[in-house]
């Protein structure tokens, strides 16, 4: 192997975490007689078919990647759950390798690979990298391909919220993405959260209130995540209708029984007197099973601080919101 040839090697396996495959061994000049020796020898180990680790010991899951991505073959991009690993969208590794290559090729079509899931799809398009980085599809591209392998809408929803409240897309590159396709999912549904989001709605429970509490229920649009100032230091609030003193905080990790939801609110109104600030935390029952009881609470609240709007029933079978006692 020469200088220029052993440089190659050298960064090749630098950037691609040990791994190789065989066209890249016979590109760099690499006899099959020798590859078969170093796997004999224990040198190398294989990890797909074509695809070989050049160390010994434990592959990184880096590694593991690189194999996957080499095994699939030209075009292949880690993708789902696999590219939301490496974007930072999610913190839990995939269990199993997803991977999407153009919908002309095949690559698992005589036999699966091993811990791969293959998708065949022209619609995703590679992130923008260097080529010692994994290669994986753009963000964008990762949350709509998740979006539409997800159970429910909320589930869909929760990599919408993920992905803007890290930083990692904004609500225009999922609208962009979203317009490209057209086949998908909860479209309208879709486009309707990503207008939202414009608004400062990220996560699902946010959506939740001002969907079926405020909107459903004629209440007035509060201003979400609105920075306040108290004692010299900011504070954001998830709801503040500043016309009428109102906070509404929502709770993601709180599920109390109905009783114990009441009691918290009325200790944050007490603490928050001083600042003649009336403030109600929410959680996730409240805003779904309990959202009618919910909205006549804020209304009735609103009222009291000079509202002059009029709540009314949503379309669920027994709301009592706005109408006569």
């Amino acid at each position: 192997m020469d200088e220029k040839k052993a440089r190659e090697w050298t960064l090749m396996l630098d950037s691609q975490r040990g791994i190789v495959d065989s066209p890249q061994t016979r590109q760099i000049g690499i006899p099959e007689k020798a590859v078969r020796h170093r796997l004999r020898t224990g040198q190398w180990r294989r990890m797909h078919h074509g695809v070989y680790a050049t160390f010994t010991g434990q592959a990184t899951r880096e590694a593991e990647l690189w194999a996957a991505v080499r095994r699939a073959g030209p075009g292949a991009m880690l993708s789902h759950e696999t590219a939301a690993e490496v974007h930072g969208l999610t913190d839990k590794a995939s269990t199993k390798i997803h991977i999407t290559v153009p919908h002309s090729r095949r690559p698992a079509q005589g036999k699966p690979i091993p811990g791969v899931v293959i998708h065949r799809s022209d619609l995703s398009r590679p992130q923008r990298l260097p080529p010692w980085q994994l290669p994986r599809t753009r963000i964008e591209d990762t949350v709509l391909d998740l979006v539409g392998t997800a159970r429910t809408f909320d589930e869909a929803y929760s990599w919408i919220s993920r992905a803007l409240s890290r930083d990692l897309a904004t609500a225009g590159m999922l609208r962009d993405a979203l317009a490209a396709r057209s086949r998908i999912r909860w479209r309208a549904w879709l486009t309707e959260a990503l207008a939202d989001a414009d608004t400062g709605i990220h996560f699902p429970l946010e959506r939740r209130y001002a969907q079926d509490v405020e909107r459903a229920h004629g209440l007035p649009a509060a201003q979400r995540q609105a920075r306040r100032a108290i004692g010299g230091r900011a504070h954001y609030k998830d709801n503040w209708y500043a016309e009428y003193r109102i906070c509404v905080e929502l709770d993601g990790a709180s599920y109390h029984p109905p009783e114990q939801t009441l009691q918290d609110k009325r200790r944050d109104n007490v603490n928050l007197a001083a600042d003649d600030v009336r403030t109600y935390r929410f959680g996730f029952v409240d805003v779904t099973e309990r959202a009618c009881q919910t909205a006549a609470m804020v209304a009735a609240s609103l009222r009291r601080n000079g509202w002059q709007g009029q709540p009314h029933p949503c379309r669920r079978p027994g709301c009592q919101v706005g109408r006569p006692g």
